[in-house]
């Protein structure tokens, strides 16, 4: 991006963030308010009855308040996007974002918490004492390896879903585009050679998702930032060792000789034009690092006619964007009453996601972008953020996933009156 874009873009974020009211997001009130009768309700004394009702049975917490549509958006700002470790406070406007994409997409109300602490203990001691407000947790900007034990004990004490989606999120978007990538460039998942660039808590989450969706785990070559990830390398964490290989692999580019896919979670313009043509025919290339990929899209298309190449811009065909997952799956998780996301959760919401760009897309979708046309195929393998389809495709199926598995509270039998609930849900948001 040129500085002179960045500058006008920068000009118009700042100004966009302060004008009006500072922030992106403000709480309404739901019930009526206009006398002094509706305040006895609200507050004192009405408001004991519900209280006293809580006390004797905790689940009526989803009758009485809105703990069964509320989700936290919490951080430390330890890895904010591609910023780093820039602190709590100073990754407030991602996680306000975050909470403004919970409610424009899936109607989820949410609240921004910014946890001024890095340890990692410490961190699940706060988030588990605050957790009886939320009917769920979106973990965000955790950095690894303090993200995977944060997450793994908040999901042991905690008995409401909770997701880190630094690490799930974009495994399950890439696992759809990779699902759609493999049918368009006739390749199957147990077969393929894949080679991930970049270790860290979305690339670890990619490559186990990945092998549920039948990849096998001796075909898979990990890289970190000193080159492949081996059994003899001392240098690993667990997480790490998890894909560490022992074949005589030392560099990246002796890794994707031969490869069918391409996973680049990790720098820009790490896989050259010549890598790129060491790799086997029609191969799928997914360079998610941001703002700029691990190779440019106008590159890698004017390398190779025959390859799949998804990004995590918005400026390419096939962005890889977490948006088409999260506030679906968290909202299916919700109306389930789901205690947990679990792994057939995760992989629900994958193969619902990849199912739908396979659909016509209809005119609404086109007109939300210029008119443009998607036909399934090397330029579309993932639906449009603005796909108003994906809360009636990605929820109903996380919901049915929850219930199936044995984790959801509350047993939804009748779908037809689910899918209208999501409409009138959604047509209360569009009011305001």
């Amino acid at each position: 991006m040129s500085d002179i874009k960045n500058k006008t873009l920068e000009k118009e974020a700042l100004e966009y963030h302060s004008s009006w009211t500072p922030g992106k997001i403000e709480v309404l009130p739901t019930k009526p308010y206009s006398d002094q009768h509706d305040l006895s309700l609200a507050y004192s004394p009405g408001v004991a009855f519900p209280c006293l009702e809580i006390q004797k049975e905790n689940d009526l917490a989803y009758k009485y308040t809105d703990k069964g549509n509320i989700v936290a958006v919490v951080s430390n700002g330890t890895a904010v996007l591609g910023l780093g470790d820039i602190g709590a406070i100073a990754g407030k406007p991602v996680m306000e974002g975050k909470a403004l994409l919970f409610k424009i997409f899936a109607g989820i109300d949410s609240f921004d918490i910014e946890v001024d602490e890095k340890d990692p203990d410490k961190m699940v001691d706060i988030v588990k004492a605050i957790s009886p407000t939320f009917g769920g947790i979106n973990l965000e900007d955790i950095k690894a390896p303090e993200c995977f034990k944060i997450e793994t004990r908040l999901k042991e004490e905690c008995n409401i879903p909770i997701m880190h989606d630094d690490q799930h999120g974009t495994a399950i978007i890439s696992g759809a585009a990779l699902i759609n990538a493999l049918e368009i460039q006739n390749k199957k998942a147990d077969e393929i050679k894949l080679v991930i660039n970049g270790a860290g808590s979305a690339a670890i989450s990619c490559a186990r998702l990945y092998l549920d969706l039948g990849v096998r785990r001796e075909n898979i070559v990990m890289c970190d930032s000193k080159g492949v990830i081996r059994e003899d390398r001392s240098d690993i964490n667990p997480q790490k060792r998890e894909f560490a290989t022992s074949r005589d692999l030392h560099t990246l580019t002796e890794a994707l000789v031969g490869a069918d896919v391409f996973l680049g979670l990790s720098v820009a313009n790490v896989l050259t034009p010549e890598m790129l043509l060491s790799m086997a025919p029609r191969p799928i290339v997914f360079a998610l690092a941001n703002p700029n990929p691990e190779i440019a899209y106008d590159v890698a298309k004017a390398t190779l006619d025959d390859i799949v190449i998804a990004t995590g811009r918005s400026d390419y065909p096939n962005q890889v964007n977490n948006v088409l997952g999260f506030p679906y799956i968290f909202r299916g998780a919700l109306d389930s009453r789901a205690s947990t996301i679990n792994e057939e959760m995760k992989l629900a919401a994958c193969h619902a996601i990849a199912a739908l760009a396979r659909e016509e897309v209809p005119e609404d979708v086109k007109q939300a972008y210029n008119g443009e046309d998607f036909t399934f195929g090397r330029d579309y393998i993932l639906p449009k953020p603005f796909d108003k389809r994906l809360l009636y495709r990605v929820s109903p199926a996380v919901a049915k996933a929850a219930i199936e598995s044995g984790v959801a509270k509350r047993i939804i039998t009748d779908w037809t009156a689910y899918d209208e609930e999501l409409k009138q849900r959604m047509a209360r948001v569009r009011l305001g």
